[in-house]
């Protein structure tokens, strides 16, 4: 699909860090954006660029999800393009022991429901809303694509660490849903990918004292650094023009492995 002013994104949790970064390489080629988030207040964006429509949106809130879509549909028409961003991540362990005061605790399973509900499910319910959407749209150019839709996970989908069961099984989910989507969605133009990023320099990471940080990228093969947001946004343009890619989870991970620590 090539990239122009005739074309509409949506992308979930845009606001800052990876989805952020997409934004900025979306309005780059004049495509017109719509941002869906919880936070405004991390927009890095211009806020006079009226091509960039910023929504507050729960992605685990169907009626939200459903007056954003469309909001921005009202706004700048039908999106031929969805990018999910939006995610969030908890850490605890399954079970575990104290070590000062030696007490029994158990994963919080209201934590484990709201980080299912956000990465997993949330991304299905904009990933079905939009492809909805997008059957209505003409095919475009050569390749006859309605939409392109990119759902984000996350190398701990396959290298989950310590404390990450919610996380790494809701990424996990995201994984598995690639392929089925891509299949259901194959007879009308609409193709899904998505991206496995790896350890990225995101306001999460931000937070960590540099010699963490130091430690964390020296674990990294090459190029051994913390993955830039900019490098996540370019592969998403590159899966956007490239219509022969289909049903595809790619890590972008400097060719990291993540042992059991």
């Amino acid at each position: 699909m090539e990239l122009d002013t005739n074309i509409t994104a949506i992308v979930t949790g845009g606001a800052s860090g990876l989805g952020a970064a997409v934004v900025s390489a979306l309005r780059e080629r004049k495509v017109n954006v719509s941002v869906f988030d919880l936070s405004s207040n991390s927009v890095s964006h211009n806020p006079k660029d009226t091509h960039v429509n910023y929504i507050n949106c729960d992605v685990t809130d169907q009626d939200s999800c459903l007056s954003s879509f469309k909001s921005s549909r009202d706004r700048f028409g039908q999106e031929q393009i969805l990018i999910n961003c939006a995610g969030i991540n908890f850490a605890a362990k399954t079970a575990s022991v104290g070590k000062r005061d030696k007490i029994i605790k158990t994963f919080p399973i209201d934590q484990f429901i709201k980080t299912i509900n956000v990465n997993l499910i949330g991304t299905f319910r904009c990933a079905s809303l939009s492809a909805a959407g997008m059957l209505e749209l003409p095919p475009l150019g050569d390749s006859e694509e309605r939409g392109v839709i990119i759902n984000t996970a996350s190398i701990a989908a396959t290298d989950g660490q310590i404390g990450q069961a919610a996380y790494a099984s809701s990424k996990a989910g995201v994984v598995g849903l690639t392929l089925p989507i891509a299949r259901d969605l194959m007879d009308y133009g609409i193709r899904i990918n998505t991206i496995m990023p790896g350890i990225f320099d995101t306001p999460m990471l931000a937070a960590l004292p540099d010699n963490v940080r130091d430690a964390i990228a020296q674990n990294i093969p090459f190029p051994r650094r913390l993955g830039k947001t900019a490098e996540f946004a370019k592969l998403a343009i590159s899966i956007i023009n490239n219509s022969y890619l289909n049903g595809e989870s790619i890590r972008l991970d400097g060719g990291v492995r993540l042992a059991a620590k």
